[in-house]
């Protein structure tokens, strides 16, 4: 069998998965960088691609590998998020990263394609999920008669909303982060990005601090019944 080959990195805001949404997606304002490896910084080989409007990213899950590069030990059940990180289901029922092969689908919107003169062309993409230096394995071009199906069904996923929070800033944190940062950052907050397996309160409030990098910065905040409020932004 021929090994899979690392043919780029995707680089974002975010160098830990915490904070990251869930899927793909779901917070269109969060962007990142395909960088090529060098092997492939083939202008030839993305002819076209600029007409496509989403592209899939086949990718590795960055902890879901050993320190010998085999994957870790798999778990036939998981305990996904949007039951609430407290039921088990089937693995290949789930999106869950601890999984046989640590391998991540996403489909992502393509804002454009670049020629930078040190990375050659790179492809500046929206609605990420995936943390700094994501290996990529494949890209290939979203096409809608294909792939789109809208009479689908989504199982359990069906009946669950997720959580949704109203951010709030009283000493207005947001004015120290960069003014295109500050948009995808209330987004990824008003997703609540907390553990779902956490034992929160019935009004959602679990009284504990969080926080996470994002930008080069530290994030900290807290969720008071739906409300999460920003508690720090600092430079890291």
């Amino acid at each position: 069998m021929t090994a899979l080959s690392v043919i780029a990195h995707v680089r974002t805001d975010f160098p830990e998965k915490f904070g990251l949404p869930r899927q793909s997606g779901i917070v269109p304002e969060l962007t990142g960088t395909v960088v090529f490896e060098e092997e492939y910084r083939v202008p030839e080989a993305l002819r076209g691609i600029e007409g496509f409007s989403h592209l899939w990213i086949l990718w590795g899950f960055s902890e879901g590998f050993s320190s010998r590069g085999a994957p870790k030990s798999w778990s036939p059940t998981v305990r996904p998020p949007r039951l609430g990180g407290n039921t088990r289901m089937g693995v290949f029922a789930t999106r869950s990263p601890n999984r046989p092969n640590p391998i991540g689908l996403s489909v992502v919107q393509l804002l454009a394609v670049e020629q930078d003169p040190a990375l050659g062309p790179v492809l500046r993409i929206a609605g990420i999920d995936m943390t700094d230096n994501t290996p990529v394995y494949d890209i290939k071009p979203y096409l809608p008669f294909a792939d789109a199906v809208p009479d689908a069904v989504g199982g359990y996923a069906d009946a669950l909303d997720g959580d949704r929070l109203t951010v709030e800033d009283p000493d207005d944190l947001l004015s120290l982060l960069p003014e295109e940062k500050r948009a995808p950052l209330v987004s990824v907050l008003c997703g609540d990005p907390r553990p779902s397996y956490r034992g929160r309160a019935e009004n959602g409030t679990d009284g504990r601090e969080y926080g996470f990098p994002y930008a080069g910065y530290e994030i900290a905040f807290r969720v008071t019944g739906t409300t999460a409020t920003i508690l720090k932004i600092r430079k890291k």
